[in-house]
């Protein structure tokens, strides 16, 4: 995503650097700055640079819509105070036979340079958030599109999977129909997998889920996974949710628990895979736990695609609200997403 960003990012600073400043100062009274008051110039414009890489480093649009107020008004206030006290810069006195009339000049002089320092800082200022507030509102489009566009690969996928959704379930009712009776793991087996069929067929239209729903989808498969698998994989999942109906895109964490069972499962060697998903005021934090059980350089060449996939579709759907973080430390791996919903 970065990419995106950069290339518009460098020939904007690159148009500051080379014309808009150089502009600003030539045409404008600061010029007149250069002979007399040298130090004082090189001072000014080294600051005018440095706020406009502050700000634009800052990407106060972004703090914007994350509503930290508090944050952009202390930045703000810092600038501010900073422009201040450079207009309080000594500068050379007008020298005038009567010293009243020196007074009287220096005053008026240093009451036009400082006039014109902020006009100077207003400009710079401004240029830096309207190119900061283009660059964010393009980046805005870039992920939405991304996450779009992993949506239309997801759907392409299932669409061209799919045998008619009738005809499926239909063939499952048969199916359950002939192992009633016969085996009641059986039973809970094919009402598991038609549930999640189900669920992947339907949600996969919906924009959002109610979190509750996403729940229920994952402890069915972690189930099905408990059926296939022997003792020696020992299977954890914690839930805890304090609101059901707050909605989530559907089947956002559906790879991460994939991952869990395709590497950290065995039916030969002692393992554990732990799965937990909560959500606390708007907090949602779902972890996964597992022992490497595949040839780890495999995992690792593996892993990172999916991995990566689903961190871009966290970026278009959570930007600046989200964490993905993973690690492998003595053999486990480890993975930890969070959003802020709210």
């Amino acid at each position: 995503m970065k990419t995106f960003e950069d290339k518009p990012g460098r020939l904007i600073d690159l148009f500051f650097c080379v014309i808009f400043m150089p502009l600003l100062v030539l045409l404008g009274p600061a010029r007149d700055w250069v002979i007399p008051f040298p130090l004082f110039f090189i001072v000014s414009v080294t600051f005018l640079y440095g706020c406009y890489f502050a700000l634009k480093r800052l990407n106060l649009p972004k703090m914007l819509l994350r509503g930290d107020y508090r944050r952009i008004a202390i930045i703000c206030a810092v600038l501010i105070l900073a422009n201040y006290l450079l207009t309080l810069f000594p500068l050379p006195k007008v020298d005038f036979i009567t010293p009243s009339m020196s007074r009287f000049q220096t005053s008026v002089r240093d009451h036009e340079v400082a006039l014109t320092l902020w006009l100077m800082f207003s400009l710079v200022s401004a240029y830096a958030l309207l190119t900061s507030l283009v660059i964010e509102l393009y980046s805005q489009l870039i992920r939405t599109r991304e996450a779009q566009a992993q949506r239309d690969r997801a759907e392409l996928a299932i669409f061209k999977a799919q045998i008619s959704p009738h005809f499926l379930f239909n063939t499952l009712n048969t199916l359950y129909s002939l192992v009633i009776g016969t085996s009641r793991k059986a039973e809970d087996a094919f009402i598991k997998f038609t549930d999640i069929l189900k669920y992947t067929y339907i949600t996969i239209e919906n924009e959002t889920v109610a979190i509750a729903e996403e729940a229920t989808y994952i402890s069915n498969y972690i189930d099905l996974q408990r059926i296939r698998l022997n003792d020696r994989t020992k299977i954890i999942w914690k839930l805890e949710i304090d609101n059901e109906s707050v909605p989530i895109p559907p089947m956002l964490m559906l790879t991460f628990v994939e991952n869990a069972f395709k590497y950290g499962a065995s039916t030969i060697h002692d393992c554990e895979i732990l799965i937990t998903l909560s959500l606390t005021n708007g907090h949602l934090e779902f972890t996964t736990r597992n022992q490497i059980m595949k040839h780890a350089d495999q995992v690792r060449a593996e892993l990172p695609r999916g991995i990566e996939n689903c961190r871009n579709r966290l970026e278009g759907m959570y930007p600046e609200r989200h964490t993905l973080d993973t690690y492998e430390a003595e053999g486990v791996f480890y993975l930890r997403m969070t959003i802020e919903l709210y």
